[in-house]
């Protein structure tokens, strides 16, 4: 292979790339936020919270990202758009939960996740204050700590654990707990950790049965999506599409459909 060529993209090297750096970036946000005193910036709106351990991750992973694959694309929430041309195009959420970090809530993760033509690839979802990595490559299956996980045998919605999430936008907020009101009553209870990447490896690991949100961004939910999936769940959009950011659902086989049909009847 000549030095102009890109390096393949074997999955067991982007995935140990991808691991490497989440730990270092979240390891680093974490002890610093243990030490420091925050001062929050805004982004979006007023409770779109950014801080400097955000930024500081991001340009530790991109940093590494770029040594280690300098052909490929970087796409990441604090800014960063670098342009490959080797195929791979990486997602970066340096800290996925600021709110919950700011508030010194421990559901936070570092996510990023490996895309090439034919969809996610690699990802790796990373919660330092629990000192869980979630894995996943496609076709590979999905891990916790090296151990594999699945999703939930639930078949009965009534008693599905149900995780959402909502907009920084008040008014949107509203729209989004509307939609929760006529499902609440119809499932066992509904969680919301403030992390979408927690929530999806959570309902990999089983420990929700599903989870459901509108208006994600591709970093948002890259890596967590393809985690769930390879551990067995299913995914797509609230009324019979594809899986897409802007409108995501992921559960358990056994329930999926039922509650496809139940977020269709509630965004009516």
């Amino acid at each position: 292979m000549s030095n102009n060529q890109p390096a393949a993209a074997r999955p067991a090297d982007l995935l140990a790339v991808a691991g490497r750096l989440a730990v270092a970036a979240g390891d680093a946000a974490l002890a610093g936020r243990r030490d420091a005193v925050l001062e929050p910036g805004t982004k979006s709106t007023a409770t779109d919270l950014v801080t400097s351990f955000d930024k500081a991750a991001e340009a530790t992973i991109v940093e590494g990202l770029a040594a280690a694959r300098p052909a490929d694309a970087i796409v990441g929430e604090e800014g960063t758009d670098r342009p490959g041309t080797s195929g791979i195009e990486w997602y970066v959420d340096p800290i996925d939960g600021t709110t919950n970090f700011v508030y010194d809530v421990p559901a936070w993760t570092t996510s990023i996740a490996a895309a090439d033509a034919a969809g996610m690839l690699v990802g790796v979802v990373y919660a330092p204050a629990f000192g869980e990595l979630f894995t996943a490559t496609r076709d590979g299956g999905a891990a916790l700590n090296g151990r594999p996980i699945a999703a939930s045998d639930r078949r009965d919605l009534a008693l599905a654990l149900v995780a959402t999430g909502f907009a920084y936008a008040a008014d949107r907020r509203r729209a989004q707990a509307r939609i929760v009101a006529d499902v609440i009553g119809e499932v066992r209870d509904i969680r919301r950790l403030g992390s979408a990447a927690l929530d999806l490896c959570f309902v990999a690991a089983g420990r929700f049965d599903a989870y459901f949100e509108t208006g994600l961004n591709a970093w948002d939910s890259a890596a967590g999506e393809l985690i769930a999936v390879e551990a067995g769940c299913l995914a797509g959009d609230h009324r019979g599409g594809p899986p897409r950011p802007g409108e995501l659902l992921v559960a358990a086989p056994g329930i999926f459909a039922d509650l496809q049909r139940l977020l269709v009847a509630a965004g009516r």
